[in-house]
């Protein structure tokens, strides 16, 4: 099997990004310690402090999001950082070549009760001039590289340079990164989907009505059973859709007004539909293609429908038609 410097050499990605993602690479090993020892470490439960998003920070989601900064820090090719755990960017150098943004450890709530969480990263070129907020709000479709790394049975990394979407597995004795699949391939039509079913009475009509129709199975329009699978961790939730197809969402929903979008767009959203992409599926907000989107600030959030492409389709096909005319469910 190839190492994961193998594989990048042997697909001709040039040196400061392999390095870079070498460096991600490196830590997320560290990382995947610091998740493995768990109580033993004194590393869960959760801190005193929130984060910009007003949520209440994890023990491991200080430590994981300081580990990633200071191996940015110490490698020569980042220019600044943005995290989903920092107020503000972070200005690392003044020559490297590109931006990093991540969610040091998805599914943070996973991880009192030792289940999935991982850390996601996206890398965009650095532009010529200073380095402000403005630096970093560049569409998906800039992204050089994108992946997670999953910390699970076994930790995995999913990466993507552009040339489709690799699957590497941790070899815990030797500590390398070995190439497990070369091509991740979404089957274009599924019969499973994840959605957290909660929130269902604050979805839009069309979204409630879409979920309502593969509930109903054989009986309903679809004409078929669909499964269901939820693990509160999208960094989980993309794994399965990648692995063996099927429809991941987290929709607008009404809950609080004023945050009707859960997922972010510069550390989840764009980094998930890029591998989503690259390996045949679709994502899309439900009105617009994620990558698309000119970002307005860092921390701004989206809704996500992303998947087997024939499903998402089929989504967006409710979201198209008028349903002001009709009563809500």
């Amino acid at each position: 099997m190839q190492t994961l410097a193998q594989h990048l050499s042997s697909q001709g990605v040039d040196a400061p990004l392999s390095q870079l993602i070498l460096t991600l690479a490196d830590t997320s090993k560290a990382i995947s310690q610091a998740v493995r020892h768990g109580a033993l470490a004194g590393v869960l439960g959760a801190t005193e402090s929130e984060n910009v998003q007003g949520e209440t920070q994890k023990k491991l989601d200080v430590i994981t999001n300081e580990m990633l900064k200071d191996a940015l820090k110490a490698d020569s090719t980042v220019r600044g950082l943005a995290s989903e755990e920092e107020d503000h960017i972070v200005e690392v150098g003044k020559r490297g070549e590109f931006l990093v943004c991540f969610d040091p450890l998805d599914g943070s709530s996973n991880i009192d009760i030792n289940s999935l969480v991982g850390t996601i990263f996206s890398v965009l070129p650095a532009p010529q001039g200073e380095l402000s907020e403005q630096s970093f709000l560049q569409s998906g479709r800039n992204q050089v590289a994108a992946g997670y790394v999953l910390y699970g049975p076994s930790t995995m990394l999913a990466l993507t340079t552009g040339k489709g979407v690799q699957l590497f597995t941790l070899n815990p004795e030797t500590q390398e990164y070995l190439l497990t699949n070369e091509a991740v391939s979404i089957t274009p039509d599924t019969s499973e989907f994840a959605i957290n079913m909660s929130n269902q009475r604050f979805w839009e009509a069309p979204m409630q009505t879409y979920i309502s129709d593969l509930v109903l199975g054989k009986i309903g329009p679809r004409e078929r059973n669909f499964n269901m699978r939820w693990i509160a961790a999208m960094v989980g939730d993309v794994h399965r859709v990648l692995c063996r197809g099927g429809l991941f969402t987290y929709p607008t929903d009404n809950k609080n007004p004023e945050k009707p979008y859960k997922l972010r767009l510069m550390y989840e959203a764009n980094p998930m539909s890029f591998l989503v992409e690259q390996a045949g599926g679709k994502a899309s907000t439900g009105y617009e293609t994620i990558m698309d989107i000119q970002p307005s600030e860092i921390h701004q959030r989206v809704a996500v429908i992303l998947g087997s492409a024939n499903e998402v389709d089929t989504c967006l096909e409710y979201h198209e038609q008028d349903y002001s005319q009709e009563p809500e469910l």
